[in-house]
């Protein structure tokens, strides 16, 4: 019979001797990429990558463009015809530009919701926050590509607008000649007001995260205040009555056309501070959640 030989002890093999490469962080590889610093130029470059890339904002910034231009040159026509029949007694022919800002003021609004709320729809915002983690980072990059497509948008459009009514009407029923200070309003203040709608609407969007909620809630703002004044008709609730009517966001915007609701309410360049603190304390809510908020 063979007897059971105890097994022999073995040497502990050597450890492979690794070396990493030179300017690596993986033991023998080097990452062609060069490894930078984020700041706040790499999101801004994300952002407006995303914005001129969705269909979505050239067909909502298209619509804007085709409202403004449309029932802008279509009202100055209008009064040119009618001219016969009717007296503009020294007034701004600029104010007519109001209307199809009104109605396009929407599109701003609904591209702003878009930029945040619909990455929360897709979950997109995780990619997002994985790529750049500082919250407040993305929703400043985001404000400040969105504001600036918005009011660079506006301006064109508006300006253009401007132009071709105060040909068109120029001594066309004693129609008057616009000043420096109504050609800055009619243009520069308006787009700043209109940008700043669309920023608080992108604010909202970051706080409500859903696109539908966040428009709903929006177009409440814009046109519930004055649609509830004009059948407010109890003499007790006059004051309430008033005041909506004098800061409703309608009213708002035609100040830059001297041509406010009220003559009580903001005017001039009023309402653009009246949006800026609502953007700004719209932002403060926003920054505050995120922080908060898993994504």
């Amino acid at each position: 019979m063979s007897t059971h030989q105890p097994p022999m002890p073995q040497a502990p093999a050597a450890a492979p001797d690794w070396q990493a490469a030179p300017g690596g962080s993986y033991p023998g590889y080097t990452s062609p990429i060069p490894v930078v610093r984020t700041h706040l130029g790499h999101a801004l470059a994300s952002e407006w990558t995303k914005i001129k890339s969705v269909r979505s904002t050239m067909w909502t910034l298209g619509v804007f463009i085709v409202l403004v231009l449309g029932i802008g040159l279509m009202a100055a026509s209008l009064v040119k015809s009618n001219s016969g029949s009717q007296s503009l007694s020294d007034q701004d022919p600029l104010q007519f530009g109001f209307f199809g800002l009104l109605l396009g003021s929407m599109c701003i609004i609904t591209l702003g919701v878009l930029t945040t709320a619909s990455e929360y729809g897709t979950g997109m915002i995780r990619t997002t926050m994985t790529a750049c983690p500082s919250r407040l980072r993305v929703l400043a990059a985001k404000s400040i590509v969105f504001f600036l497509v918005a009011f660079v948008v506006t301006l064109v459009t508006s300006g253009f607008v401007a132009m071709v009514q105060a040909s068109m009407l120029e001594g066309v029923g004693g129609a008057g000649t616009p000043s420096t200070g109504e050609w800055l309003k009619a243009t520069v203040g308006i787009s700043l007001y209109i940008a700043l709608l669309g920023l608080f609407s992108l604010l909202i969007g970051s706080i409500i995260r859903h696109s539908a909620g966040a428009i709903t809630i929006m177009i409440g703002t814009v046109l519930a205040p004055l649609v509830i004044a004009l059948f407010m008709a109890a003499q007790s609730l006059e004051k309430v009555r008033q005041w909506l009517l004098e800061y409703s966001i309608p009213s708002q915007m035609s100040c830059f056309y001297d041509n406010s609701l009220s003559r009580s309410g903001p005017t001039g360049w009023d309402p653009l501070w009246i949006m800026l603190g609502l953007a700004a304390a719209a932002f403060a809510g926003a920054c505050a959640l995120l922080q908060n908020r898993d994504v």
